[in-house]
C-alpha cells in the first residue's frame, strides 16, 4: 500500500482547506461584500458538490480511471481558481467559483474511493492515513493567521494557487491499479438506495452537515465581532483539527471497543452541545476552546464512523458511487443549505441565531440515527 504517497494527496487538499474555510469569508468581506453575498458564495461552493461527484462518480465506476479523474479535476480547477484574479465583482466571483468548485469538488470522493481500494481488508488503517490532511489543516489556519493580519488578506488568493498546484502535484504519483480492480457481485443501486439504513444514513449526513454551515461560514467573522485576533481564530481552527488529529488516531481502537452507531450517536449529541456553546458563550475564551476541542466528536467521530457505513454499504463497483453520494448529499446540499441559511439568518436575526439553528440540526440528526442506523461491523 502506498502509504505515504496517498497521505501526501490528504495533506495537501486539506492544507488548501485550512486556507480556504476558515479566511475565505474574511477576504470576500475585504472586497466589500455583504454578509448575504458572501453566504451565497460559500455556499456555491458547497452547492456544485450536489451534481459534480456524481457525474464524475459513475464516470469513474465506469471506466475503473479514478486517479485519471482526480488529476484532471486538481489541474482544472486549479486554472479555473486562477480567475479569481482577474476581478473581485459578486457576478464575476460566482461564475469563477462555480467552474472551479465543480471540478474540485469531483477529486476527494474518487480518491476515497482509492484509498479504500488500496486498503482492501485493512479498512481500520484509513484514519491513519486521512489524519495527514487533518495536519495539514493545522499548518494551514496556524501559520496564516498572522500572514493575513490586517492588509495580508490579499494575498490569500495567491497562496490558495499554490496550495492548488500541490494537490496537482501530487495526485500525479498515486498509483492507478487499484483502482480498476472492483468486484462486479453487488446488488442494484436502486435497491441499495431503497433500504431504509442507507436513506437514513444519508438524511444525518445531510444534516450534519447542514449544522456546520454556520461554522463553515462565519465562524471567523462571528469571532471577529466579539473582538478575537486573526491569530487567536487561527489558533482556535488548529486547536479544533488538533482534537480530529487526536481521535482519528483512536479510532481503530474505539471502533471495536464501542461500536459506529454508537459513536456516531454521540457526535451528534456533542455537535449539538458545541453549537449552544458558540451560541451562548462567544467571549468566553475557556469554554470556545472546549467547543472547539469538540470538533474530535462533530467531525472526527462522525467522519470516521460514516465513511466505514458508506464502505461497507456501498461495495463493489458502487464504491465510487457511495462515495459521491456522501460527498453531494452531506457536504454538498447539507453545506450548501448550511451557508445560505446562515447569511441569511446572521443578516436577519443576528450571529448567534444561526448556531442555535444549527443545534437543532444535530440534535434532529441525532434522532434519525437511532431511529435507522444498525448495529454493524464492518471490516
Amino acid at each position: 500500500m502506498p502509504y505515504w504517497r496517498l497521505s501526501g494527496f490528504y495533506f495537501f487538499y486539506f492544507t488548501s482547506l485550512g486556507a480556504l474555510l476558515p479566511y475565505w469569508s474574511l477576504y470576500l468581506k475585504s472586497l466589500g461584500l455583504s454578509v448575504a453575498d458572501i453566504g451565497n458564495l460559500m455556499a456555491v461552493l458547497m452547492a456544485t458538490k450536489i451534481v459534480s461527484p456524481n457525474v464524475w462518480g459513475w464516470v469513474a465506476d465506469h471506466t475503473g480511471r479514478r486517479m485519471g479523474i482526480v488529476r484532471l479535476g486538481c489541474l482544472i480547477s486549479m486554472l479555473a481558481f486562477a480567475g479569481v484574479l482577474a476581478g473581485d465583482s459578486f457576478t464575476w466571483l460566482l461564475v469563477v467559483l462555480v467552474v472551479f468548485s465543480f471540478f474540485w469538488n469531483a477529486t476527494l470522493p474518487q480518491f476515497e474511493a482509492t484509498t479504500f481500494s488500496h486498503l482492501g481488508d485493512q479498512v481500520h488503517r484509513y484514519s491513519s492515513i486521512r489524519l495527514w490532511g487533518s495536519i495539514g489543516f493545522i499548518v494551514a489556519v496556524w501559520s496564516l493567521g498572522r500572514v493575513l493580519e490586517g492588509d495580508g488578506i490579499s494575498m490569500l488568493p495567491m497562496i490558495l494557487l499554490v496550495l492548488f498546484a500541490g494537490i496537482w502535484l501530487s495526485s500525479l504519483i498515486v498509483p492507478e491499479e487499484a483502482a480498476g480492480h472492483l468486484s462486479l457481485d453487488h446488488e442494484p443501486l436502486r435497491r441499495l438506495l431503497s433500504r431504509p439504513e442507507v436513506v437514513g444514513l444519508l438524511l444525518v449526513c445531510f444534516l450534519m452537515q447542514a449544522s456546520h454551515g454556520p461554522y463553515y461560514t462565519f465562524y471567523s467573522i462571528y469571532l471577529r465581532s466579539y473582538g478575537y485576533s486573526l491569530s487567536a481564530i487561527g489558533s482556535l481552527w488548529a486547536l479544533s483539527v488538533a482534537a480530529e488529529v487526536g481521535i482519528f488516531l483512536l479510532m481503530p481502537r474505539l471502533v471495536p471497543l464501542v461500536g459506529l452507531r454508537r459513536l456516531l450517536l454521540s457526535s451528534f449529541l456533542l455537535a449539538a452541545l458545541r453549537w449552544l456553546i458558540i451560541a451562548l458563550y462567544p467571549q468566553s475564551l475557556v469554554l470556545i476552546i472546549f467547543a472547539q476541542c469538540l470538533h474530535a466528536a462533530s467531525f472526527g467521530i462522525y467522519h470516521a464512523a460514516t465513511i466505514q457505513y458508506i464502505h461497507g454499504f456501498f461495495t463493489g463497483r458502487h464504491q465510487g458511487k457511495g462515495q459521491a453520494l456522501y460527498s453531494s448529499v452531506s457536504f454538498g446540499a447539507g453545506g450548501a443549505l448550511g451557508s445560505f441559511y446562515s447569511g441569511y439568518l446572521f443578516e436577519g436575526l443576528g450571529a448567534r441565531s444561526m448556531f442555535l439553528v444549527a443545534m437543532l440540526l444535530a440534535l434532529s440528526g441525532f434522532l434519525i440515527a437511532w431511529r435507522y442506523l444498525p448495529r454493524v461491523s464492518f471490516r
